[in-house]
């Protein structure tokens, strides 16, 4: 009597991950998966959730595309690269996170990056916080005369803003010129003692971009494209990103 064929679960009824290969080169290598777990090990999200990149991989590749809507770990993962380092067979599995993060309507993202990347998206500074180029601008000012005075060896230190022709267009977190903006000071004075000709933007100087963690693409890019057409403008060769 002849034995029937196992089945094993239901079948797979997911496009998420086809649709995530045909977006990267050679499809992120994403059906190469030994599940020997080196992606794990490295991991700081390892555990959370009760998640890991080997499971969340595997989830993905079994179809569980509601499963991994419903889960909260994409949102935890930093996108590090940590896990195509150590894995022998390269797969990309941020790329599958990021992609992960657009299954779930923008609204019902969370709200604290949500937030962040609409404020950034409102003013000219691309600011997190919401600063506006000209508050930026007193601030700096504010911040540079004051140590200009009491350290006397930086007397002539500059925090230029819009500087034409300078070599380095620097960014800024943004929430140091807001909550804490002695924090700034400790990079002029290696800009200035190294001789460095730098400036920062009047416009695009907010150095993070909150949209690209919210897999908002059309948003990362417009923040992205404001920061480097104010470098172009100004004539600066070189991007520094302090974030």
């Amino acid at each position: 009597m002849a034995e029937e064929a196992i089945k094993l679960g239901r079948e797979k009824k997911s496009i998420f991950i086809d649709k995530v290969k045909e977006l990267i080169p050679d499809g992120g290598n994403l059906n190469l998966c030994l599940t020997c777990g080196a992606c794990s090990s490295g991991c700081p999200a390892t555990g959370l959730e009760g998640m890991d990149p080997r499971k969340f991989l595997r989830m993905a590749a079994l179809g569980l595309d509601e499963e991994i809507v419903a889960s909260n770990w994409p949102w935890m993962c930093t996108m590090c690269q940590r896990c195509v380092y150590v894995c022998p067979m390269k797969i990309d599995i941020p790329q599958l996170v990021f992609n992960a993060r657009t299954l779930r309507p923008r609204e019902e993202r969370p709200k604290g990056i949500l937030g962040s990347c609409d404020m950034a998206l409102r003013n000219d500074s691309g600011s997190a916080m919401g600063t506006s180029p000209e508050d930026f601008d007193f601030v700096v000012g504010d911040v540079l005369e004051e140590y200009q005075e009491s350290q006397p060896e930086f007397a002539d230190m500059q925090a230029p803003i819009d500087k034409q022709g300078a070599e380095f267009f620097l960014n800024q977190n943004s929430r140091e010129p807001v909550t804490e903006p002695d924090e700034m000071v400790p990079l002029w004075k290696i800009l200035h003692l190294a001789g460095a000709d730098w400036t920062y933007g009047s416009k695009g100087w907010g150095g993070e971009n909150y949209c690209l963690f919210l897999a908002d693409n059309e948003s990362w890019e417009k923040l992205t494209r404001n920061t480097a057409g104010q470098a172009s403008a100004l004539g600066c060769t070189t991007y520094l990103n302090t974030e």
